[in-house]
């Protein structure tokens, strides 16, 4: 890059973030770094109006669960390139990682000189994913003409907000039943938006609905849980 890269670390454990910090000036010296130790903590740097070139976010991180970190961080900056760092090298984490909307994933266990040019590439505007990485392949049932729909792009968790936006609660209310903060469940919002294509969260509703009755009544894979209001699952 022409001009100092911006890169905003979010990570949890000092240690690493160090590691990170080093990585980062071995290859840029001249970069503006930023730490934060918390998803809330990295989303108001971003509130404050800092540009920044490149997030590299810990997937697991405090008052987060899944990709809800990932999604907020994504809600809010949506052009901005944001890559997973993680312990977690599964086939299929890292495939759920990049159908989140992460620019790349890298491994905690890479090597110094290799995390310095997986971000080189990132800045550049290519896509990072840990050597030798394949994606998962669909092997539960067999591709049939409208299974890739909408729906099928939705998260476990974002599937949950879903079933209780049809259940008519308020954001306030998913929060406390989901155990997670009211911002987490309006990123999930906007994600379930985009996904289906609609501008409300009525439109959200509706469109689900038919994407089910179009597909046979064949309806998502909400997990089991109860009904907040009558405690019956």
């Amino acid at each position: 890059m022409a001009q100092p890269a911006h890169i905003l670390v979010v990570d949890d454990h000092p240690l690493f973030r160090e590691a990170l910090h080093s990585a980062i000036v071995a290859e840029f010296p001249d970069a503006g770094i930023v730490e934060a130790a918390s998803v809330e903590m990295a989303l108001g740097v971003l509130q404050s109006g800092r540009e920044f070139d490149l997030v590299l976010l810990d997937l697991t991180m405090p008052g987060t669960r899944g990709f809800e970190g990932l999604q907020t961080l994504r809600t809010f900056a949506p052009k901005l390139p944001i890559v997973i760092v993680s312990a977690h090298e599964d086939p299929a984490t890292i495939h759920e990682a990049m159908m989140s909307g992460a620019s790349g994933y890298i491994s905690k266990s890479i090597r110094k000189g290799e995390l310095s040019s997986a971000i080189r590439d990132v800045l550049n505007g290519a896509v990072t994913l840990p050597s030798g990485y394949v994606p998962p392949e669909m092997t539960e049932a067999p591709l049939t003409e409208g299974a890739l729909d909408p729906l099928q792009s939705l998260t476990p968790q974002q599937a949950r907000v879903l079933l209780m936006l049809r259940q008519g609660l308020l954001n306030k209310q998913i929060a406390h039943e989901l155990g997670v903060g009211e911002t987490t469940i309006k990123a999930h919002v906007s994600e379930i938006l985009r996904k289906l294509g609609v501008a409300s969260r009525t439109q959200a509703v509706i469109e689900a609905s038919r994407l089910e009755s179009a597909a046979g009544a064949r309806q998502v894979p909400f997990p089991p849980m109860k009904d907040p209001r009558t405690g019956i699952r």
